[in-house]
């Protein structure tokens, strides 16, 4: 009989969707190593009972010891890819740049920074994201202007360095040659007229193709976003949708779930240990559920809840805790905010929602916002990383003749006047705390 359980649990060990882990906590027997070793010490406290190492078997946390935490271990061994229980860290697509150009970052008491990715670390975080666009030069000079230069060279060097530095890597992949989030999804020039058929498999091989080219480079993502801001579909006009359902003339919920099919079959088949993030945004509170509500409908497949959060845009807590419980209520998968941001200096362009009163535009009131607004986060046990976008934004040093972009981003966590970090940088652990 226990032969049988030992075969039915090693078929689940496969079955079963791969969970999120660190690889530390995989460690079992705690010798030092995640092998074979520790899938045995599992087996044993599963199978006969064995407490040897009962502290230390609920490898994915989640109150009970079964095959879900050997598929934990399974994963780190045979891949090699793993992430902390919460993430915290920011968006840094910029950060190649602003070093090439010189740029010149301080702590928060004026110490000079001699390399920035060990700095966010000793300040607790744990993930870093970047995006990729599927050719760039395609971008208009304003674009380009604005940070639209990521292809897949310059990603693969950055991937690679910040999982060098230890860190959980999260790529974001823009089915766009510039940026796509919900005013825009244009179809890549390469991938012009395609018929949906043809766009389908676009998506496949465009997305096999990078994952190949980033495990070769050293730089396999823990995450992948399939689309950047999706919540009205991807790759318009054919994947454009409502998130509440239903579509405009020329879209439909069928071929975009046929892009995110293809998409994700390509993340399982060469790289299975990768989890797969679907990323929206709020310009009402009923958009996120809804759109995760169809998902489900239409046999979308996805491991992680992303969210796009400004409250210059979407709103104070009140409207952040409501569209967290109508995604709670779509889906019991993990949530992450995916991009935050406040100004430390005036308002974002485009302000909608002036929370000035309360956080006033300076260092400190970026610093409470940042504190509140992790404090409302953590009131969703579901919530399970942050991501600033941008933090590393800073034009001191630099002389204007070879600046980085043409405006600064007002919700860096660096003050472009002086290069110093702002106070909210040191706050962003709390979410993991």
């Amino acid at each position: 009989m226990k032969s049988n359980i030992k075969n039915i649990l090693a078929l689940a060990m496969l079955a079963v969707a791969p969970v999120v882990a660190q690889a530390s906590v995989c460690d079992v027997n705690g010798d030092g190593a995640v092998n074979s070793a520790d899938v045995t010490a599992l087996y044993r406290y599963i199978l006969n009972n064995d407490q040897t190492y009962a502290a230390t078997c609920d490898v994915n946390g989640d109150g009970a010891i079964n095959s879900a935490d050997v598929t934990a271990v399974y994963n780190v061994i045979l891949n090699g890819e793993s992430m902390p229980e919460v993430l915290v860290g920011g968006d840094i697509s910029m950060i190649t740049r602003y070093e090439e150009r010189g740029a010149k970052y301080y702590d928060k008491d004026g110490n000079s920074i001699s390399a920035i990715l060990p700095f966010f670390k000793q300040q607790g975080w744990n993930a870093m994201r970047v995006r990729l666009f599927v050719n760039p030069e395609n971008a208009t000079d304003a674009a380009k202007e604005e940070g639209v230069i990521q292809d897949l060279n310059y990603v693969k060097a950055l991937g690679k360095r910040i999982k060098d530095a230890g860190y959980a890597f999260i790529l974001d992949l823009h089915y766009s040659d510039s940026w796509a989030d919900p005013g825009k999804q244009t179809v890549p020039a390469a991938w012009a007229g395609a018929s949906v058929a043809d766009l389908q498999d676009s998506v496949y091989n465009y997305t096999r193709q990078v994952l190949l080219e980033m495990k070769a480079a050293g730089a396999t993502p823990a995450a992948i976003q399939l689309g950047n801001e999706i919540t009205g579909g991807m790759l318009w006009p054919t994947g454009q949708v409502y998130p509440t359902g239903g579509a405009p003339a020329g879209g439909s919920w069928e071929n975009f779930a046929a892009y995110q099919r293809r998409a994700a079959q390509a993340v399982r088949e060469v790289s299975p240990s990768t989890k797969i993030i679907l990323h929206v945004e709020m310009h009402n509170v009923n958009q996120p559920g809804g759109f995760f509500a169809n998902c489900n409908t239409y046999g979308i497949e996805y491991d992680i809840m992303g969210l796009s959060y400004y409250s210059a845009y979407h709103g104070d807590f009140s409207n952040l805790h409501t569209v967290l419980t109508k995604m709670e209520q779509a889906s019991s998968k993990p949530i992450m905010i995916m991009e935050c941001g406040y100004g430390y200096a005036w308002a974002l362009p485009g302000t909608n929602y002036n929370l000035a009163n309360l956080y006033p535009y300076s260092n400190d009131g970026q610093r409470n916002f940042t504190i509140d607004m992790i404090a409302a986060l953590k009131q969703h046990s579901q919530v399970k990383g942050l991501f600033w976008w941008w933090p590393e934004a800073n034009e001191h040093g630099i002389p204007w003749t070879n600046h980085v972009t043409g405006t600064w981003w007002n919700g860096s966590l660096f003050d472009n006047n002086n290069g110093q970090a702002q106070d909210a940088l040191y706050e962003l652990k709390r979410l993991a705390e």
